[in-house]
This record gives structure tokens, C-alpha cells and sequence, in this order.
């Protein structure tokens, strides 16, 4: 028999729903492995043991057996509050900061079921793309310890891809679910902005940041969406969102089970960052991409190669927001030579930008969102690679040029952060490995409101290429 982490996050909520394993048997299994694995990997900074059996054993009387996550372990990004449980937001700035309420992500994954085990570990307030921070161990990939997970929700990424985790949330403002899906060979999905009104963008800065699943299969990662999306009376809560530009036609598990439907694909290796920085897309990046066209092209689905027109606005408004949301940061006179040296660099840059070079860039970024959809509007999805280069090995980024560290981590993810800004969806898919045994991915966008075609080709190249039965040496 299959040991649990071996399972699927689907298969064991199916076992726990036929009462085979109970809440406490499984959180206690993933426990013991966090304490295995976690000291070499880094995926958690703090393990609530005690807090995670106490809930797993007053679950029957707190929620429904049916909600969607009943029962499975989870992980709380260490960017999200929960009551009573050190949030360090990855920095030494806030190294002793408990607070006294939850953020409404995790009291929505507690009321679909799920049981915390704990902070996964970020980078600095969740602002660049790997995760090594001056505050915790980096986390380290599980394919080879010796490169990055990615970030900004790099330690979700490592604990599912470890099996310490079934799947775990993340949160996505420049690629932060993508990134490190594609480093550890997962699948990461970012919802359209406002599909999940726990995380829906609309309250951050240029509407950027939106919450989604990492999990290891398709299916999964839709089990872990359907939980993440708050609902009343069986249909989703769209009191905190503006728009909902998307059906309402029952959980999106049920669409990646069935895996239906052709589809017309565009193929691009274009990015909104060509006209600011050289991207040199690595030989096994195209490998990547071209397995996938390959083997959708063998389903039936329409290829059509395309590209963005160039807009040499992007780069500078896009660094000016990003500049701008690391001014909020908490940090005051000396309490800023706690922070790293890229969050003092982009706090300096930030709180020098004047209200009229805010408003420019935010205009320029709404006007960059309307040609980004009108561009893609033609087909029902838009492949591209994952990365434009294998996973980062740890301390490659530079720790003290601030500009270069930008433009190292634009060089590595040029596909992502556009899709933050025009609110489209997208998913990362593991579709091969190197040489060297890493897992490479490609993406691919969708429409407004399309996750349910992205979950329908995702689960359709699953069945072709099974990357579900592929294990880090770690597992």
C-alpha cells in the first residue's frame, strides 16, 4: 500500500471522507515528514505541531465533512496572518510579530477544511523572486538542494514538492505561484483578478497580487482553488470583488477531472520586457515549449505561432509600482538597516516616487492591460515557456546591486509578471526534465475568467506526459 504523501490531495480526501484515515493519522504523518525533510530543505519557518493535532481533532465538530479541504493538511505563506502564530513576513524586521487576527485567506481555507501545519517560508515581504532571506534558511529546491525554489511562495512550493504537503497556497503579484512551480515541477495556477475574493488583487497596489494553488497534479490544484474561493449557499462570494468576469457552474475539480475539449493555442516567446532587458530564452526552456506544442498538436488542438507588439512603457511603469509597494513597509530611521539590501533599495526608490509618476505608471498599466487581452483575444489560450532558464542555483542573485538583482530576475521570469497586470489567468505545467534531471515547464494564459479551459489542457497534457509520477531524489 502507498504511504499517504504518496497519495494525491483528491485521493486522500477521498479516504478521509470513507473514514479509512482520520484528520489527526494525516496530519501527524505530513508532521513527522516536516521534521524529516524541512531541516535541509527550508520549506517551513515555523511548524505549529501542537496548534495542527489540536485542530485536526476538533474538526468533525467545527466543519462539514463535505467542505472541499476537509481534513487536509495546508500551510499558511508566512506573508498571511493567523492569530496567535509568529508572522515573520520574511524579514528581521518583524522577526517577533504575532498577531492578534487572521488574514481572510486562512480563515477561508479553515472554514473549506483545511488544517495549517504551519508559516511556509517567503522572501522579504514577498517582494523578489526567490526565496532566501537574511531571516530564515533559503528553500531549497528538492530536485537539487544546492539551487532556489523561486519565489515568493517558495516554501509552499518545496513542502508540496517534498511531500511535506498535498498542495499548499500561494500568492502571485509578478509570478510568485508560477515561479516556483516551475522550479520544483509542480503545477501553480494564478486565478483571474477577483475570482478569489480572499486574494482578488483589487486591494493591492495596481491590483497585481491574487492568491492561487501549487500542487502536484491538475486535479489537485483545482481542489485547492474550489477551497480557496469562499462561498454562501453553494455559490461563490463576490462581495469583496468588483467584477466576476467568469461561470459559476459548480466546483473546477470537475473540470479537471474531465479534461475535455479542443482548443485554439497561440505560441509566443515574446514578453512585455524585450524592449528594457536582454532575454535569452535557454535551450531547454525551448525543449520545454516545443514538447508541449508537440504533444498538444498530437490532441487536436489549433497551433498558431504569435507576438506582442512591443511597448516600451511596461519596463518603466511596472518598476515604478513595484517600487512603490515596498514603500509601505513599517521601517523607520534605524529600523531600516534591518531590512536586506534590495527592500532598502526599492523602499528608497519607492518613497521617492512623486504622486504624478505613480498616477503615470498606473495609467500606463491599465492601458497596457486593455492591449494585452485585445492582443491574446483570438485564441482560447497562449502557450509560452514557464522560465526563460533552468532553476536559479542559491546566492546567484545579487544581494547588493539593486538594479541588477531587477534585471536577473526579470531575466529569469519575463512571462509572468505581465499577466498580474492585465488580470489574466494563468497556469505553469511541469512538462519535462534535463539532462541534469530539473524540471522545466511551460505556461499558458487563458481569457478572462478561463480557468476552466487552462484546467481542461492542463489535464489533458497531464495524461500525456504523467509528470505525476515523477519524485525528487528527497522523496
Amino acid at each position: 500500500m502507498a504511504e499517504l504523501h504518496e497519495l494525491t490531495a483528491l485521493a486522500l480526501w477521498q479516504e478521509l471522507q470513507a473514514g479509512r484515515v482520520s484528520p489527526r493519522e494525516l496530519a501527524s504523518h505530513y508532521l513527522d515528514r516536516i521534521d524529516r525533510l524541512n531541516p535541509q530543505l527550508g520549506a517551513f519557518v515555523t511548524v505549529t505541531r501542537e496548534n495542527a493535532l489540536a485542530r485536526a481533532d476538533r474538526l468533525a465538530s467545527e466543519v462539514p465533512k463535505t467542505a472541499p479541504l476537509w481534513g487536509l493538511p495546508s500551510g499558511d505563506k508566512d506573508l498571511w496572518m493567523r492569530a496567535g502564530v509568529r508572522t515573520g513576513f520574511g524579514s528581521r524586521l518583524l522577526a517577533d510579530f504575532v498577531p492578534d487576527t487572521s488574514d481572510e485567506i486562512v480563515e477561508t481555507l479553515d472554514a473549506a477544511g483545511a488544517v495549517s501545519l504551519g508559516k511556509t517560508n517567503a522572501p522579504e515581504f514577498g517582494l523578489p523572486a526567490y526565496t532566501e532571506s537574511l531571516a530564515a534558511p533559503p528553500a531549497r529546491n528538492p530536485w537539487d538542494p544546492s539551487l532556489g525554489s523561486g519565489g515568493s511562495s517558495g516554501g509552499a512550493a518545496v513542502a508540496v514538492a517534498s511531500g511535506m504537503l498535498p498542495f499548499a497556497p500561494g500568492s502571485d503579484g509578478g509570478g510568485s505561484v508560477r515561479i516556483p512551480a516551475a522550479a520544483c515541477g509542480l503545477v501553480g495556477l494564478k486565478p483571474t483578478r477577483g475570482l478569489v475574493p480572499a486574494g482578488s488583487g483589487i486591494d493591492s497596489l495596481a491590483g497585481l497580487v491574487v492568491d492561487g494553488p501549487l500542487a502536484r497534479t491538475t486535479a489537485d490544484a483545482a481542489l485547492l482553488l474550489d477551497g480557496m474561493i469562499a462561498k454562501r449557499d453553494g455559490r461563490i462570494d463576490h462581495h469583496y470583488t468588483l467584477r466576476a468576469p467568469y461561470d459559476d457552474d459548480g466546483p473546477f475539480l470537475g473540470t479537471a477531472v474531465r479534461g475535455e475539449g479542443r482548443f485554439q493555442l497561440g505560441v509566443m516567446t515574446t514578453s512585455a520586457w524585450d524592449d528594457a532587458y536582454e532575454i535569452v530564452i535557454a535551450q531547454e526552456a525551448r525543449a520545454a515549449l516545443d514538447a508541449a506544442v508537440d504533444a498538444f498538436t498530437a490532441m487536436g488542438h489549433g497551433i498558431e505561432e504569435t507576438a506582442l507588439v512591443s511597448d516600451p512603457t511596461y519596463a518603466p511603469a511596472f518598476r515604478t509600482i513595484w517600487q512603490a509597494g515596498a514603500a509601505r513597509i513599517p521601517a523607520e530611521g534605524e529600523a531600516e538597516n534591518l531590512l536586506e539590501p534590495l527592500t532598502k533599495w526599492l523602499l528608497g526608490k519607492g518613497r521617492a516616487i512623486s504622486a504624478r509618476e505613480l498616477s503615470e505608471a498606473l495609467s500606463a498599466l491599465t492601458a497596457y492591460e486593455r492591449s494585452l487581452i485585445r492582443q491574446l483575444s483570438s485564441f482560447d489560450a497562449v502557450l509560452t515557456p514557464a522560465m526563460a532558464m533552468t532553476p536559479r542555483p542559491v546566492g546567484w542573485y545579487d544581494q547588493e546591486d539593486g538594479e541588477r538583482n531587477f534585471e536577473q530576475q526579470v531575466q529569469y521570469t519575463p512571462f509572468t509578471s505581465m499577466l498580474n497586470v492585465s488580470g489574466l489567468p494563468a497556469i505553469v505545467l511541469p512538462i519535462l526534465q534535463t539532462d541534469d534531471g530539473l524540471p522545466m515547464g511551460v505556461q499558458l494564459i487563458g481569457r478572462p475568467g478561463g480557468e476552466r479551459t487552462l484546467l481542461s489542457l492542463a489535464a489533458q497534457l497531464e495524461r500525456k506526459v504523467r509528470w505525476q509520477l515523477r519524485y525528487p531524489p528527497v522523496w
